[in-house]
């Protein structure tokens, strides 16, 4: 699993010109599933995200996180990020799990970061053409890969 982190003042993903999340300060996680993701990917990358000291204390040093803030999250799928870009200048997406895999994995990485954020997360609507508007913070974005885990 790969996740790229945005902190944003504020966010959206629109479908057809409507909008279907949208948040104000918090993060914007766009993530990429693989075939050989598990759900210990899941439960150690939701932790990851909820609890990374990204965002400002009262000091402006980034020292709190999503979960003290009381921030919003949207969480959106992304398969580009598996993109192998090695050969020529087509990108390869052979990494990136099929539908059938990647979909429960994606609604299961919702529900378990629900769980654990003790609230509703927006979303993206899976293989559809999103467009997402967003203002990053700072800008802060990071990018994590559960196959760097330990």
């Amino acid at each position: 699993m790969k996740a790229v982190i945005q902190r944003v003042s504020h966010a959206s993903v629109s479908v057809d010109n409507n909008i279907i999340s949208s948040i104000n300060n918090g993060l914007l996680v766009l993530l990429g599933i693989t075939e050989n993701d598990t759900k210990d990917d899941i439960d150690w990358l939701s932790k990851k995200v909820l609890n990374l000291r990204i965002f400002n204390d009262e000091n402006d040093v980034m020292n709190k996180s999503l979960i003290a803030i009381d921030g919003e999250l949207i969480i959106v799928s992304q398969f580009t990020l598996l993109a192998s870009t090695k050969k020529g200048n087509r990108p390869s997406y052979i990494k990136a799990a099929k539908t059938d895999v990647a979909i429960p994995l994606y609604n299961q990485f919702i529900s378990v970061t629900e769980k654990e954020f003790g609230k509703k997360v927006g979303t993206g609507i899976f293989g559809a053409d999103m467009k997402i508007n967003l203002l990053n913070d700072g800008p802060v974005t990071i990018v994590i890969d559960t196959e760097n885990k330990i």
